[in-house]
């Protein structure tokens, strides 16, 4: 009997202390599993978020983020506490586990989401911008949703630091969500982290429904090529290559010098991207960024932010706040940019098709894949995709550049 009351003691279902909360976390885990795997919704991250949220859920499996005070207070396994700021890692590592030791020294610090940002820049074509700049002011549109969720967040009760947190979700962006969260609400990285990540992976799911809420048919079947061919561009591009180059280290400058604060994610955007448009000067480097660091930077994030997600953590009236506030702030940023394209057709002869505007996110390049099916499906011809990616990618720069706003205004 001693014998089987220890091999009880060794199983999870011993140590429950009579809540079984941990089966919905584990049933959530499967359900982003499901869309990360069957669905293929940014299998990338969501199927390490998945396990994050698996591996923390079960009892004394010590997997789960311990998440510190406001003072940085974190309870150890033997119920004393200590100063997060104070232990070295190596203490992090023995007393809490490898998840707190990954959360701690790479997701915490704020090291990771500027790495990925270096991979996506690496990763990223700002040709399609360039080519149609004027388009770039629908992504600066789309971010209506982060300050309308912001303003409603406050007056649902949460603090101006939560109340921003949940507004970046309207970004699509989710190293951004992650970048702010961690500077002003760390509390709520968890629930944050994975309304903005499943957001993104809902993106073809979304946009379809704003857009038909919000846009005719006459609207999605404007042409842009059409447009381009009534109406050409009075300036032309001549040396398209060199602008690329220049165009990185510009947005870093002027970025530093009037948002310092978003520097970090901006620059090291740009700092991949220029990588990139170097070739093979810095082929190598931008081998390496673009695929073994942003790769290794995504599992880190993917399974520390999904550690973050234990049943303590997710499941209360404020999380379902967050999931509801991030959707709308999602749903808002895409109909802000629709409306924003409505009323620019109002006064220019040169109409742009809806759809540039609801990819004002920083979904990217699904955003745009999304509006251009939507797009042939009223005209196999009319092909929008380059047109959206304008929109899109200074989304990307839009959503981080408001990131630096918001922890200026309010760290």
């Amino acid at each position: 009997m001693e014998i089987l009351q220890k091999i009880w003691d060794m199983t999870a279902f011993a140590q429950t202390d009579g809540s079984w909360s941990f089966l919905i976390m584990i049933a959530i885990a499967c359900v982003i599993l499901y869309l990360g795997i069957v669905k293929k919704y940014e299998p990338l991250l969501l199927i390490p978020i998945g396990m994050g949220v698996l591996l923390a859920n079960f009892p004394g499996g010590g997997m789960g983020v311990a998440q510190a005070t406001s003072e940085g207070y974190v309870t150890l396994p033997d119920g004393t506490q200590e100063v997060i700021w104070d232990m070295p890692l190596h203490k992090i590592a023995h007393d809490l586990g490898l998840m707190n030791f990954i959360y701690y020294m790479c997701i915490k610090t704020g090291f990771i989401p500027p790495i990925i940002f270096m991979g996506v820049g690496a990763l990223t074509d700002f040709g399609p911008m360039l080519r149609n700049l004027r388009l770039s002011i629908f992504g600066a549109g789309a971010q209506f949703g982060i300050f309308a969720v912001l303003l409603a967040a406050l007056a649902m009760g949460f603090t101006p630091q939560e109340a921003a947190s949940l507004g970046i979700i309207g970004g699509a962006d989710g190293p951004t969500a992650i970048f702010t969260t961690i500077q002003l609400a760390p509390q709520l990285l968890g629930p944050i982290a994975i309304a903005a990540y499943s957001y993104m992976a809902l993106v073809p799911v979304i946009i379809p429904l704003v857009v038909k809420l919000l846009c005719t048919k006459k609207e999605l079947m404007i042409n842009m090529k059409e447009q381009d061919k009534k109406f050409p561009d009075a300036v032309e591009i001549k040396n398209l290559r060199v602008l690329k180059i220049l165009f990185p280290i510009c947005v870093t400058i002027i970025v530093a010098l009037l948002v310092p604060t978003a520097v970090s994610l901006v620059g090291m955007l740009m700092f991949g991207n220029l990588l990139k448009e170097l070739g093979s000067i810095t082929g190598r480097l931008f081998d390496a960024a673009s695929n073994a660091i942003m790769n290794i930077a995504t599992i880190f994030l993917g399974l520390s932010v999904g550690a973050t997600m234990t049943s303590e953590a997710f499941l209360n009236l404020q999380t379902i706040g967050i999931v509801v506030g991030g959707f709308l702030a999602f749903a808002l940023s895409i109909a802000a940019g629709i409306c924003m394209v409505k009323v620019f057709n109002l006064f220019a002869k040169k109409k742009v098709n809806p759809l540039v505007g609801a990819t004002g996110l920083s979904a990217v390049p699904m955003a745009s894949r999304v509006a251009n099916e939507i797009s042939t499906k009223y005209d196999p011809k009319n092909h929008v995709l380059n047109y959206c990616m304008a929109s899109n990618i200074s989304g990307v720069i839009g959503s981080a550049v408001a990131a630096g706003v918001l922890i200026s205004f309010l760290k």
